[in-house]
């Protein structure tokens, strides 16, 4: 098969598609023809040689795909496919697949446990774009954070992938919705999704423009892909018993934290990565986003944010979009 490989970490031309082995798929994997994949950060420190791969995933970067299963590995049947517990996936199957590494290729080999059906009413492609964030923001937001109706969320990056997803899901759940993004189109956009508090944080200082919100309470859930560079205005923002969860790290990886104030507010702190983890603790955050996150997007209430699809051959240059962040949503890369 081809894929995307990285023959020396670098800039985006570094991104080279080229003749690779087949996988194949062991024991509870199965194998997926890639109809497409998206492009999150994650690749981009990949590509960049700070990012890589857990042992034993794919070299290649990708943390999410769509496709078709063409081949089941031993043990297969008796896990959970589209129809549920013991409906078993089977080769025909349209699917999309939370990955470790190897959405940038022809054909990926995931755990069974990591693939979800294309949800009702999405075509293939546009599946692509879900895997990566709905888990992230599911897990993170309300699995961890216990967003709850009424309270209110700030989502750093409204107008990125996990962004979209956040606000969508946040308002279907009944909470309110606070957001930063840079410039006022970006800002547009997050409104059009459901954002009821709009913050350009070029030109606002988020933390006070939140206690105008909320009447000088704050926020409940802060969902944050900056890190140190946020972190200490990060817990100003929190409202009494508030959930501060790290996803990120694009602003820096230290900075001091008054522990004073967070006890003062009893609150919390957590940081959190997918990638790594143990298979059977991603196999239970697919199991929960199939159970509360597909039926919202069969209904129409939420729905993948796509800012533009190229094809797989482009990927320096979808790279280089995403670098930039002129986009909004997702960039997707058709195989």
């Amino acid at each position: 098969m081809r894929a995307i490989t990285i023959p020396e970490p670098g800039g985006p031309d570094a991104l080279v598609w080229a003749e690779v082995p087949d996988p194949q798929p062991a024991e509870g994997e199965v194998l997926i023809e890639v109809a497409a994949t998206a492009v999150n950060r994650a690749d981009l420190l990949q590509r960049q040689g700070f990012y890589d791969p857990p042992p034993g995933a794919s070299p290649y970067p990708g943390l999410e795909c769509s496709g078709r299963i063409v081949a089941v590995g031993p043990g297969v049947g008796s896990l959970p496919g589209p129809e549920g517990a013991g409906g078993g996936w089977s080769v025909g199957d349209e699917v999309c697949a939370l990955l470790a590494g190897g959405g940038y290729a022809e054909r990926v080999a995931v755990p069974a446990g990591q693939v979800m059906p294309v949800p009702e009413g999405l075509d293939l492609v546009s599946a692509a774009a879900l895997p990566e964030v709905v888990c992230t923001v599911w897990s993170n937001v309300f699995m961890i954070a216990h967003l709850r109706p009424g309270e209110t969320l700030l989502a750093h990056g409204g107008s990125s992938g996990i962004g979209t997803m956040a606000v969508q899901l946040a308002k279907a759940v009944g909470a309110r919705v606070a957001v930063t993004a840079g410039g006022p189109e970006k800002l547009a956009r997050c409104a059009e999704l459901g954002a009821d508090v709009l913050i350009d944080y070029r030109e606002q200082d988020f933390v006070e423009e939140l206690r105008k919100a909320t009447d000088g309470k704050g926020a409940d859930v802060i969902l944050d892909i900056i890190g140190a560079k946020y972190l200490e205005r990060n817990v100003k923002a929190l409202a009494a018993n508030g959930r501060l969860a790290i996803i990120g790290l694009q602003g820096g990886t230290k900075a001091e934290l008054n522990l004073g104030t967070l006890l003062a507010k009893r609150a919390a702190v957590t940081a959190t990565s997918l990638r790594g983890r143990p298979l059977e603790e991603k196999a239970a955050i697919v199991a929960a986003v199939r159970e509360h996150v597909w039926p919202l997007i069969g209904n129409g209430q939420v729905r993948p944010i796509v800012d533009r699809t190229l094809p797989i051959t482009e990927a320096a240059e979808a790279h280089r979009i995403v670098e930039a962040s002129t986009h909004v949503g997702k960039v997707v890369l058709t195989v």
